[in-house]
């Protein structure tokens, strides 16, 4: 599991998280909600290693594999498929490996990767890649265009195929809906309610956090907030708690109202004044 104790992030002067504390379990799909500003972006940052924290405590297993999104536009001449598989890291890296010992005529080696091929899936990575491109709306004609023949928004989406296609037992997503149309949209939804690993998205998009979600993680005011269920559960949460404090607060203001009349009253009689001053 992941834990932050006590963690503190700041962006330049401005402080994001303030000691906070929390749990992420395996296996949990958590929507991360907040105002824009409020550190989303910046726990992304802490939880992929591009950001220390500034005070307290973050573990996250370092066998964890992670998996997110680039958020720079691809420019290559590569073919949509070859892009994609390019995502299973594990095997991009068993490849270099075999062509490694092919090279040095390392025939131990070469065995070994071969193996090691066979382990990581590679005799269905193509259809496996193709099937993650059909899915996130490509015509079958598109499979071998190259990654820079298409649009913006369209190689967004190749962005967001290559991250599915690495194997990850954490897979971050920030607003990964923004390029999608509705027929893209519920086939990932689908996708990620089979991802068996930890999932961690930020959206705007209520009805997709509502779909795939279970946990709620809200930043607010420096601090983090963690609520079990969907989006529309937390909205449903927070909402019981803001009129828990709106109650808790207008009582609080009946008793110093009080107080304060009684003070008022009584603070000039010699025989109340300690009494109106206990009260003060």
């Amino acid at each position: 599991m992941i834990t932050l104790k006590n963690i503190v992030l700041r962006r330049g002067t401005k402080v994001l998280l303030d000691n906070v504390s929390t749990t992420i379990n395996p296996g949990e799909s958590i929507g991360l909600v907040g105002r824009n500003g409020a550190g989303k972006s910046t726990l992304f940052a802490l939880l992929n290693g591009t950001l220390a924290e500034d005070g307290g405590d973050f573990f996250i297993p370092p066998q964890w594999r992670m998996a997110q999104v680039a958020q720079h536009m691809p420019e290559t001449d590569q073919s949509a498929t070859q892009f994609v598989l390019e995502g299973d890291t594990q095997l991009t890296e068993v490849e270099a490996r075999l062509a490694a010992a092919e090279a040095s005529g390392d025939g131990m080696e070469i065995a070994q990767a071969h193996c090691d091929l066979a382990d990581v899936g590679a005799h269905d990575a193509v259809p496996r890649a193709q099937a993650l491109i059909l899915g996130l709306g490509f015509k079958v004609e598109e499979l071998d265009h190259p990654v820079n023949s298409f649009s913006g928004g369209w190689r967004m989406r190749l962005q967001l195929a290559r991250a599915l296609m690495c194997p990850s037992d954490l897979l971050l997503l920030d607003e990964p809906t923004n390029h999608l149309d509705l027929d893209a949209l519920v086939w990932l939804e689908a996708w990620l309610k089979r991802y068996p690993g930890t999932l961690i998205t930020i959206s705007h998009d209520r009805e997709f956090l509502d779909a795939i979600t279970n946990v709620t993680l809200q930043i607010q005011g420096g601090q983090l907030t963690r609520y079990g269920g969907n989006y529309s559960r937390f909205e449903e949460l927070r909402a019981q708690q803001l009129e828990l404090q709106a109650a808790s607060f207008a009582k609080q203001q009946e008793k110093m109202a009080h107080l304060q009349k009684f003070i008022d009253r009584f603070k000039a009689k010699a025989s109340k004044a300690k009494q109106a001053q206990s009260r003060v």
